[in-house]
């Protein structure tokens, strides 16, 4: 589960609108607002270089964030950022309210782990392809995990990941697998290379050298 708290400072805008909006960017801030959990949205500004900072870290879109406003501190997810077409500016952003008790749907990074143990890759000279690099999950906001572990550690070339035996945290559903089996994505797999052929056909070698050492071996004890 998420265990970072990020706190985003926040202050209230009283003017809307486009013209309000382009003053704000100008003077280095960034227009956004701040709604549900039952309650009124509210339009708010932030600092445009601090939210660029803080969005390099992978677990910003996947946490429970404090909006600080006001001196107080509003639990929230960021459901929505906009960029500007061409330059590299953030010009507005959704924030959504979660209630201790109601599920929340977000999407998780997914982490693939052991790759380099995997037979395929180790052995076998495969490749390691990703179909899939986050799933939206449903969870209330406390077990919402910060990433979910793929396992690639047993996969052969040939052999796949789907989302149906991710290994979930307590209380994490995946929104896809809620729509029924024909829903459960390919999430990672292991693909032969010309590598693979090479190496399969070395071992194919050796195992009819050995094979062959083996049949000699025995003419020669019957002689």
């Amino acid at each position: 589960m998420s265990k970072n708290t990020i706190i985003v400072s926040a202050e209230k805008r009283s003017e809307q609108g486009k013209g309000a909006s382009r003053r704000l960017r100008r003077n280095g801030q960034v227009p956004a607002i701040l709604y549900g959990a039952d309650a009124d949205p509210v339009a708010i500004a932030l600092n445009h270089n601090v939210l660029e900072k803080q969005l390099h870290n992978p677990a910003f879109a996947s946490s429970i964030l404090n909006i600080e406003l006001d001196g107080e501190k509003i639990p929230a997810i960021i459901k929505d950022l906009q960029r500007h077409p061409a330059k590299p500016k953030i010009v507005h952003a959704d924030f959504q309210r979660v209630s201790a008790k109601e599920p929340i749907r977000v999407s998780v990074p997914l982490d693939f782990e052991g790759e380099e143990e995997a037979p395929g890759i180790k052995r076998q000279s495969g490749v390691a392809t990703h179909a899939l690099n986050e799933v939206e999950v449903s969870c209330l906001p406390g077990d919402l995990p910060e990433s979910i572990r793929v396992d690639m550690s047993k996969l052969k070339v040939g052999d796949s990941v789907h989302l149906s035996e991710l290994k979930l945290p307590k209380g994490v559903e995946i929104i896809a697998l809620t729509q029924g089996a024909d829903h459960d994505a390919q999430v990672a797999a292991i693909e032969a290379t010309r590598a693979t052929a090479t190496s399969a056909g070395v071992e194919e070698e050796e195992a009819e050298a050995a094979e062959e050492g083996g049949e000699s071996d025995q003419e020669g004890e019957e002689e």
